[in-house]
């Protein structure tokens, strides 16, 4: 019987692209942190700091903007690691990790429904 080794214990052959395709993986990684961390950013600044600096009457519809932006932010965050882990074991492997299009389509969705409400802000505003 043989002994089940975790992805990460598998050698690479470094006479294939596997190397690159592990970097480039971590370089995915790192972009979903950058994005995840740009969200929390966004979400700070359109909940707190522009309803003041716009002296805005009220304030709820920025702080709907914000919450959307962090739980954008906080998806980015978590899937990181998910996809990160899931890409190394397809490639240590020899096979493909096909990201969530579940998830793929509720970020767009929800990015393109924070677009409206921020056009809709800035006609109203």
């Amino acid at each position: 019987m043989s002994e089940q080794r975790r992805p990460e214990e598998i050698a690479v052959d470094p006479r294939d692209y596997t190397r690159r395709t592990l970097l480039a993986n971590e370089r995915t990684y790192l972009a979903w942190w950058r994005t995840g961390l740009t969200s929390l950013t966004a979400a700070l600044a359109a909940a707190r700091v522009v309803p003041e600096l716009a002296n805005a009457r009220h304030q709820w519809p920025y702080s709907v903007l914000g919450l959307a932006l962090a739980v954008i932010g906080i998806v980015c965050v978590v899937y990181a690691e998910r996809r990160r882990r899931a890409v190394d074991a397809a490639v240590r492997s020899g096979e493909f990790a096909d990201p969530s299009e579940t998830l793929t389509l509720a970020l767009a969705v929800v990015g393109g429904l924070i677009g409206v409400g921020i056009v809709v802000l800035i006609v109203v505003g």
